[in-house]
């Protein structure tokens, strides 16, 4: 199974047509570069690559996009536990607000 298969599970056909509607191209780059290139290169796990992207989100201040990562790290073998660590983690670089910002969206997930 491919790590976008892997990480996007049961939602892959909703999450390709949300990215075909914003640009058809759009969602080729997201599946050949992103989920083609840089997620299937060797090194690293997978769950520890979408707990990367999760922080790397919360730094960016983007939390549309946590959803799909947080079930990513789950469909990778990873535990609720892990992502809220990362979180934790993620306070002194990238502040309280950031960090709660990210815990509710994943709170609303558990609802």
């Amino acid at each position: 199974m491919s790590a976008k298969e892997t990480i996007w599970g049961e939602h892959t056909e909703t999450i390709e047509k949300r990215l075909k509607a914003f640009h058809p191209d759009l969602q080729k780059y997201i599946d050949g570069f992103a989920y083609g290139e840089v997620y299937e290169r060797p090194g690293l796990p997978l769950q520890v690559k979408e707990l990367l992207a999760i922080v790397m989100l919360v730094s960016l201040g983007n939390p549309q996009e946590l959803k799909t990562h947080f079930r990513g790290v789950i469909n990778a073998g990873g535990s609720m536990q892990d992502i809220e660590e990362a979180l934790l983690f993620a306070i002194p670089y990238l502040g309280f607000p950031r960090v709660i910002g990210a815990f509710e969206v994943l709170r609303s997930m558990q609802k």
